[in-house]
């Protein structure tokens, strides 16, 4: 039989009945009852159970069954019938029938495979192998054995479903898919480059692309108008658990627009890839300054499934006795706190005052914190008696609070350590106490970011250096005025990570030299890095903005996953590094000859080309 002819395992069902069938698919799971052989049939839509019978099969057909082993990979051609009534498998779709074989092709074998790749049960009570007992590097190593399991593969193929509601919705607004080039120029954004060496030109790198960012400004100085594609990005970061070198970003740049238009289509986009699962998201979605996610929440990637918001109480505090709080007070210091609302029964003197007061949040960089529980309608703790009856009766009525509750607050001369120490203390405590709602998305736009922070010493982009700020009126020589900027910014945040982010662009050179020249870039370096993208700019760029979605992560939050590993074909691992083919490898002195680096620290080469006494 052919291809065309070919029946899908998962999709036999009792109307199936009497029908002559040709399968192919895998062994996924064997039961010998001595003279019946029984195997499970897999393959991409599903299982179904397959009889060997001396009744209807073929001798020649049970002595080739005979042999048979989980991962052989076979076609078989039989009857589909009814199971006798008691019989039939609730694990598997295709449970009230089964195929009585009388012909089969073992079209290859297989050696005894490293782990269980099964996943159903062949009887009622049965439990399959959980691929939880396999090491994830000993997945990756065979990761084409791994994606045989059906949850793999139902990722994979519910990844393909959302990339194509994307699509579609894209596509109906009027954007063109259109691909950016791989090998480009290095122009460092913020992590950094993986170079590729040319051969031609020695002594001279490509870069892979840490995002298509000026290409796709450029598409839109060529008349495009709205773009995107599903950019392949690489960056050479240092590691984090849920971090790949190379991930995958629906990117998307639009001309004419404004905010409200990326709004509107990444909200669209976002609802209809959500909706993919099940999920409804209502729009629109809420909105928050950069600067209120920061003083609220700590975080500008915001949890908001749950609130223990702070509260500010440095005001509160202004007169006190209190030596500690009237010192940090006294330096220009802060006093924030969140209400563990009805909670004092699970925290506590000990944990609050051994775990959370001298390890935990010390751990997050503040020095430590104070701590109060509510009863009798007033605070109580170790230190509470330093406190007058004003405070008190001011602590009770801002934080809002009740019999039950827990008061915590943190005091630091530095507002940066106040609110991110309580914003790792907010989270720390929701997860540990069980306040953050299971199967609910709350996603948030987190807007008006500072266009500059300064890092090391020196003035950098919170974004990157294409970001339009909220005025063009500023003094690139006063610090002070920099660092008040805003940027036309956005980042879409759900459940506290960041899906995506995006701005709108500068599209005047004018402006755009100004920016680099307050990140203090030489003439000659802007020139060297960005001098096509300039010129570009002086030609009639129209207004532009745009914003990048990390798809990993969308898919990854979408069905729950805990890894991004989950939902990629073939991932690195945690350390950067491919199990299964082993890259990064070395290479050989003959590939370094070619490419021309077998020398490159001897010197005498400037701009690729060699001098003399080199």
């Amino acid at each position: 039989m052919t291809d065309k002819e070919r029946t899908l395992c998962g999709v036999l069902c009792d109307r199936d009945a009497e029908r002559r069938v040709f399968l192919t698919g895998w062994v996924d799971a064997l039961r010998d009852h001595g003279d019946v052989l029984f195997i499970h049939l897999r393959d991409r839509s599903g299982i179904v159970q397959v009889v060997f019978d001396p009744r209807h099969t073929p001798e020649t057909v049970m002595r080739l069954a005979d042999s048979l082993r989980v991962e052989f990979c076979l076609s078989v051609t039989g009857r589909v019938v009814r199971r006798e009534q008691g019989t039939e498998n609730p694990h598997i779709p295709t449970g009230t029938v089964e195929v009585a074989a009388d012909e089969l092709v073992i079209l290859n074998t297989s050696k005894p495979i490293p782990f269980a790749i099964s996943e159903k049960a062949m009887v009622a009570g049965a439990a399959a192998a959980p691929a939880e007992a396999v090491t994830e590097d000993m997945r990756l190593a065979y990761r084409y054995l791994d994606l045989r399991r059906p949850s793999m593969q139902e990722n994979l193929m519910f990844r393909h479903r959302v990339f194509g509601k994307a699509r579609a919705v894209l596509d109906d607004l009027g954007f063109v898919e259109i691909e950016t080039p791989m090998l480009t120029k290095s122009t460092p954004e913020g992590a950094r480059d993986y170079l590729v060496p040319s051969r031609i030109y020695p002594r001279r790198f490509f870069a892979l692309p840490q995002s298509p960012q000026l290409f796709k400004q450029l598409l839109m100085v060529g008349g495009l108008e709205r773009y995107y594609q599903f950019a392949r990005c690489f960056r050479d970061e240092d590691l984090r658990p849920n971090r790949q070198p190379e991930f995958t970003q629906l990117d998307m740049e639009a001309s004419f627009i404004d905010e409200s238009f990326i709004r509107d289509t990444v909200e669209a986009l976002v609802q209809a890839m959500f909706g993919e699962k099940g999920i409804e998201l209502t729009r629109p979605f809420p909105r928050m300054t950069w600067h209120e996610a920061m003083d609220r929440m700590g975080t500008d990637r915001p949890d908001t499934r749950f609130d223990m918001q702070f509260v500010e109480a440095s005001d509160i505090f202004s007169g006190t006795s209190y030596g500690i709080f009237r010192e940090i007070l006294r330096g220009g210091g802060h006093i924030k706190g969140i209400n563990v609302k009805g909670q004092a029964g699970n925290l506590s003197k000990n944990v609050l005052q051994n775990e959370y007061a001298k390890v935990i949040v010390p751990s997050f960089g503040a020095a430590g914190m104070t701590w109060m529980k509510i009863a009798g309608g007033a605070p109580e703790s170790n230190i509470v008696h330093f406190f007058s009856d004003g405070e008190r009766a001011a602590l009770m009525e801002r934080f809002n609070a009740a019999d039950g509750d827990v008061i915590i607050m943190i005091a630091d001369t530095s507002y940066k350590i106040v609110v991110g120490a309580l914003g790792q203390l907010r989270l720390h405590l929701a997860d540990r106490l069980g306040l953050i709602p299971s199967g609910v998305y709350r996603p948030l736009w987190v807007t008006d970011f500072p266009l500059f922070t300064r890092s090391r010493g020196k003035l950098t982009s919170n974004h990157h250096p294409f970001t339009a700020p909220d005025r063009d009126d500023f003094d690139p020589g006063d610090e002070a005025d920099l660092l008040s900027l805003k940027s036309r910014s956005y980042d879409l945040v759900v459940n506290g990570e960041e899906l995506g982010g995006g701005s709108m662009r500068i599209h005047d050179a004018r402006l755009q030299r100004a920016i680099f020249r307050c990140l203090g870039l030489p003439e000659d370096e802007v020139e060297e890095r960005f001098g096509f993208f300039l010129r570009a700019l002086e030609y009639g760029a129209p207004p532009h903005g745009g914003i990048a979605l990390g798809m990993d992560r969308v898919v990854s939050m979408i069905l729950g996953t805990d890894s991004i590993r989950e939902v990629i074909a073939f991932p690195k691992n945690r350390k950067a590094f491919c199990p299964l083919s082993e890259a990064p490898s070395p290479v050989s002195r003959r590939q370094l000859s070619d490419l021309g680096l077998l020398d490159l620290d001897a010197g005498g080469w400037v701009d690729g080309r060699k001098i003399m006494g080199g």
